[in-house]
């Protein structure tokens, strides 16, 4: 089944309800998505009592002044990696008080690709507050706007795993 806008806003009206029952806010820092997730969250009446914010930092300055991401990181793994998508997780916990942050970086096209990172490549990362964050690899197919709905339901569903709400 394609990914739809209004799939992926049945699937964050799940992610609330199981985050306000726990009492926890969740953060965003997107840059492929451009916000789609915050967007996404932010359309349901009442989000307010579970989300805390998003930061969008599309460009690599952007990551590095809004986020901490180091000039060094993007430098040696680039902006779509697992080393990147983890400091912008780091990054929002130091920035806000949310209880559990996602983040997303990745080549949405339809340029930008390459032979190791080609269009569809998008990176996540997601944590708990003081606990260990992860980061995935995900392979994408179809236009920009595919890709960009796949990484935000993607990002909803880290979420849900990790909040354990499934």
């Amino acid at each position: 089944m394609a990914v739809t806008e209004e799939s992926n806003r049945v699937l964050a009206q799940q992610l609330g309800d199981c985050l306000k029952a726990r009492g926890v806010k969740l953060a965003t820092a997107e840059s492929c998505s451009g916000g789609w997730i915050a967007k996404t969250i932010t359309d349901l009446p009442g989000s307010s009592a579970w989300f805390e914010g998003g930061i969008v930092c599309y460009s690599n300055e952007s990551k590095h002044d809004l986020l901490g991401v180091s000039a060094a990181t993007i430098n040696e793994f680039g902006a779509v990696s697992g080393e990147t998508v983890l400091e912008m997780t780091d990054g929002a916990f130091e920035r806000t008080a949310a209880g559990v942050v996602v983040s997303v970086s990745g080549v949405a096209g339809p340029d930008g690709g390459s032979d190791d990172k080609p269009v569809g490549t998008v990176w996540l990362s997601w944590g708990k507050r003081d606990k260990s964050s992860y980061a995935n690899e995900f392979h994408f197919e179809g236009d920009r706007e595919a890709v960009r709905l796949q990484a935000v339901e993607a990002a909803l569903n880290a979420v849900m795993d990790i909040m354990h709400c499934m």
